[in-house]
Order: C-alpha cells, then structure tokens, then sequence
C-alpha cells in the first residue's frame, strides 16, 4: 500500500516544532530561549532554495529562532521521510546551508530527520579538500528505526512526536499487512486518549496517524466504528472533532478527487456503513462548488437526505 509522507510530517512539524526540538534535539532545544517564540520563513527558505530540477517534494523548514545568549539563530530542519539513499543528500544539505549563510550572514545549524529504512545510512557530513584547503559541513541527523530498539520507551513519553515515530514505523512495519496495520492504528489512536491529550492535541495527531496509516475501504470502515466505540466508553466525544478532520481533508486538497475524498470520511465518521450509500452519486459530481457545499452541509446534517437535497 502506497503511503504519502511528506505532507503530514510537514503540518506536523509546523504545530510542534518545539516538542519536535526537546523529543529529536535535546540538546540544541535546551540553547533556544523558547520565551521568545520563532518564525517559520517558509517563503525566504523557497526564495534561497530551489528544488524544481529535483523533481520532487521535500519536507524543510526554516525557523528563526532566539538563543538564551541573545543572539538570533537559523535552523534549516530537513525531515527526509520517503527516500532510501541518496548519493547526492550530504552535498544537498551542504549548499543549502551556504546559500543561507550567504543571505543572512547568520549562522545556520541543520538537522536532519532519516525516516527511511536502510540501517547504515547515517549521513552526517559534507567535506571537501583542494590544493591544501578544507571546506564542509557536520550537521546533526536521527535515525527513526533506532527508535524502534526500545519501544516500551516510546509508549512511556507524552511527547507528541514519540506519537509520530510510533506510527511511522508502524506504517512501514505493516506496508503489506492490512490486518496489522488496522490493529496498529487503533491500537496508537486509543493511546492518545489513554495518555489524556487534549482535544486538540488528538486531532492533530490522529490526523497525523490517519494519513500515514491509510487502509482498505473495509477495514477503514471497521477502524471508525471501532473508535467511536471507545469513545463512546471512555466518554470523551471527540468524535465531532475527527468528523470535521475529514471534512478539513477534502478542503486542503483543492480538487475534485480531494473533495470526494473528504466527504467519504465524513459520511463514515457521521452515518457508518449507511452513509456510503451516498457516494455513487457524489462522485458523479463534477462541480467543485457544489463537492464544497456538500462537506460543508455534512458539519449540521442529521440525515441523509438533508445532504441529499444539497445537490438534487
């Protein structure tokens, strides 16, 4: 089962850049004065940066931050979460930490994120020697697999991102185990009550293991109604809040197949298996606006048929 990584560790990492700093970084996290807050320059980083010849997404940041001597500080974060290998990633990491220099005359820590799964790829450094001289770059790099070494320590940390490491490497674990993967993913989901995160706080992290844990159409069915079970045992009605990170889902895809997509897991979270009668006739649909209305209805519609009178 193919699975998209990028996007979530972004939207995740953008949420919780401090506890991504304490969980991956303790060290430099204990440097930064987090009273000060940071910035994320997402725009001056594309400006410095461009990646358009690669072909492809990749997930970095760039934060402005506050150090506890004064001094104001950049942190080129680089989460590389898909790829195996890469020949070209230590010279990568390199060029980008000169362009920045270059333009803010500041200097630049990186750190790098592996989540992929070849164990000895560890790079951690760009040199380069000529006619005597010596340039290059040590930046700092976790591995995600050395994590899995010691679970029970994972399962004890309140950290969101012990969360996200939990269900990456369950994703990958069970890429060709649908049945493992379901009883994983319920299994993380249930934790995040158990460990009394905040409403908010489980959103965003079922969000996260909804993304990189997807399922079958059968076992995703089986999965919701097994959540709302729970919760309707451990009393806390979230509930309304996944509802909405489905319909939040199809809003940020933009596109017809993204819209769809965002009503389908609406339909299940509010109505269970009946609500998917509606989705033959909702993937005729071919207007945007009228898909747009249609997940907007499902936030106030009790019944079926008032979000069939949306659209007939």
């Amino acid at each position: 089962m193919a699975t998209e990584y990028d996007s979530p560790w972004k939207d995740v990492l953008e949420i919780y850049f401090e506890p991504f700093m304490a969980f991956f970084f303790p060290e430099a996290y204990a440097e930064i004065d987090w009273t000060q807050g940071y910035e994320f320059l997402d725009k001056e980083l594309a400006q410095v940066v461009r990646d358009a010849e690669l072909g492809r997404r990749r997930v970095d940041k760039l934060v402005r931050v506050t150090l506890r001597n004064g001094d104001v500080g950049l942190v080129l974060i680089h989460v590389e979460v898909q790829s195996q290998w890469e020949a070209a990633f230590n010279e990568r990491m390199y060029i980008y930490n000169y362009r920045l220099f270059d333009r803010y005359h500041k200097p630049v820590a990186s750190l790098a994120v592996l989540g992929d799964e070849q164990p000895h790829w560890r790079p951690d450094r760009y040199e380069y020697e000529l006619l005597g001289c010596r340039a290059g770059l040590h930046f700092l790099v976790v591995k995600l697999l050395d994590y899995g070494a010691d679970w029970p320590a994972l399962e004890a940390n309140d950290n969101p991102f012990a969360t996200v490491v939990m269900a990456h490497l369950k994703a990958l674990e069970t890429r060709n185990d649908d049945q493992s993967r379901y009883r994983w993913k319920l299994a993380l989901v249930k934790r995040l009550y158990e460990r009394h995160y905040s409403r908010r706080e489980v959103l965003e992290l079922f969000r996260f293991i909804d993304w990189v844990m997807s399922l079958p159409e059968g076992l995703e069915l089986q999965f919701v109604q097994d959540v709302i079970a729970f919760e309707g045992e451990q009393q806390m009605q979230y509930v309304t809040s996944v509802e909405r990170f489905g319909i939040e889902k199809g809003r940020q895809e933009g596109r017809q197949e993204g819209l769809v997509e965002g009503i389908e897991v609406g339909l299940k979270l509010k109505f269970g298996a009946t609500g998917l009668a509606l989705l033959p006739e909702i993937r005729e649909i071919q207007d945007v606006a009228m898909l747009e209305a249609i997940l907007k209805g499902l936030e106030t519609a009790d019944e079926l048929e008032a979000l069939r009178r949306i659209y007939h």
